[in-house]
């Protein structure tokens, strides 16, 4: 499809339709979160080692099997068309949400969340369907729009989930939840329009092979092991969240609320620094940025585990969203910047496998550690661990300072 079939195409009213389809979905993605471990503490009589390793296991089994399926359903999308994705995500998930609400045991949860990772994949598709339908001319434009969508969806999201919950209990939201889907599954079936072409491979293609056509195959390896370890350390703090902010209000008052907000906080102060950060690695270096938001978040992380009120918490939770604006933009302009461009879309997805597996494994080390020693420990390891991925960054990569600043050409 050329840019003038794309001018004359449907691309402005899909993007409308799905930028409020993004925006619930993220909506309806995040709004658990903050109340997720709760639910888990009702499945059962646990003990607080036994209630942190199953919260654990609860958050990362969706991650595990999201970054398993993903290729597949990337597969799949190029032979039949990204609308059926938006559907089989969109309703998989809906009745994921309406069988968690329907969870009696540990067990029954535990599958639900395996279901939900099984059916992922909505909003990249979202992505995906709109960069193929829009001018490439306004492509930028366009997806710039859309990611507004579910960033603002996933900001809302913890705080419309704690109020829900406060006010229908726990078990109901996920009912609610179930119905936001289902609507989106409906708009993506009945009001959005795709003229797709099935996307032809070479035979024999193979990704594994793309990395060699990388200038610096180890620099690469080197940033998506390093976009596994920052969302590892995001990760670790969600399932002990609501149960750490329980304890620091001492079981009393709206917890799921508090949660909802707090959850929340490093979403807005990100959507705030990470234009600004963005244009200061324009112009001083992409791994200026990166280095001194390492920093940053070592010495935000760990005062975490002291704190000894909600306010302090929430005000080192909103620096948490100033370092994230710096590490991922910056992990995902460093790839760009080492890629040639015929590679960087699949690079592009090799980095969202790893994001997957860092919250996979992040989950079961913020579970884990929090049931064997306490919950600080969970924030002290996780700046230990930023800090000895910025140590491996600067000793493997010496010149990143000044290399990273050249685009390599294709």
């Amino acid at each position: 499809m050329d840019d003038a079939q794309r001018e004359q195409g449907p691309w402005k009213k899909n993007l409308y339709i799905l930028w409020f389809c993004t925006f619930v979905a993220g909506i309806a993605f995040s709004e658990i979160m903050p109340f997720l471990s709760l639910y888990v503490g009702q499945m059962g009589d646990f003990s607080k080692q036994q209630l942190t390793f199953w919260s654990g296991a609860i958050y990362a089994i969706t991650f595990l099997i999201t970054a398993i399926v993903s290729p597949m359903w990337g597969s799949l999308a190029d032979r039949t068309g990204r609308k059926v994705m938006l559907i089989r995500a969109s309703l998989g998930i809906a009745v994921s949400m309406l069988l968690m609400g329907l969870c009696t045991n540990i067990w029954q949860l535990f599958a639900c969340r395996f279901f939900q990772g099984f059916f992922s994949g909505y909003i990249p598709n979202a992505q995906a369907l709109v960069a193929s339908q829009t001018p490439r001319s306004k492509a930028g434009t366009a997806l710039g729009t859309l990611v507004t969508g579910s960033v603002s969806g996933t900001l809302f999201g913890p705080i419309v989930g704690g109020i829900l919950a406060q006010v229908f209990s726990i078990r109901n939201t996920f009912f609610i939840t179930a119905g936001l889907l289902t609507v989106v599954c409906l708009m993506s079936a009945f009001m959005v329009e795709e003229s797709f072409v099935p996307v032809e491979h070479p035979k024999g293609e193979k990704r594994t092979g793309l990395l060699k056509k990388v200038a610096d195959p180890k620099l690469i390896i080197i940033l998506l092991v390093s976009t596994m370890i920052v969302q590892i350390g995001n990760a670790s703090i969600s399932p002990i969240i609501s149960l750490y902010i329980k304890e620091l209000m001492h079981g009393q008052g709206a917890v799921t609320v508090v949660a909802g907000v707090i959850a929340a906080l490093p979403g807005i102060s990100n959507i705030l620094a990470a234009p600004r950060l963005g244009r200061y690695g324009d112009k001083h270096g992409s791994g200026r940025v990166l280095i001194g938001c390492y920093l940053f978040a070592v010495l935000v992380y760990l005062p975490q585990g002291f704190i000894g009120s909600i306010i302090g918490l929430g005000v080192l939770r909103l620096f948490v969203g100033v370092s994230d604006a710096g590490l991922f933009p910056t992990i995902q302009t460093l790839l760009t910047k080492n890629t040639p461009p015929e590679t960087t879309s699949a690079i592009f997805s090799w980095n969202q496998s790893f994001q997957a597996l860092g919250n996979m494994f992040g989950a079961f080390l913020g579970g884990a550690l929090a049931g064997w020693f306490d919950y600080n420990t969970v924030f002290i390891s996780t700046a230990m661990l930023l800090l000895i991925n910025l140590i491996f960054l600067r000793v493997s990569e010496p010149q990143l300072l000044r290399r990273t600043d050249k685009k390599v050409a294709s």
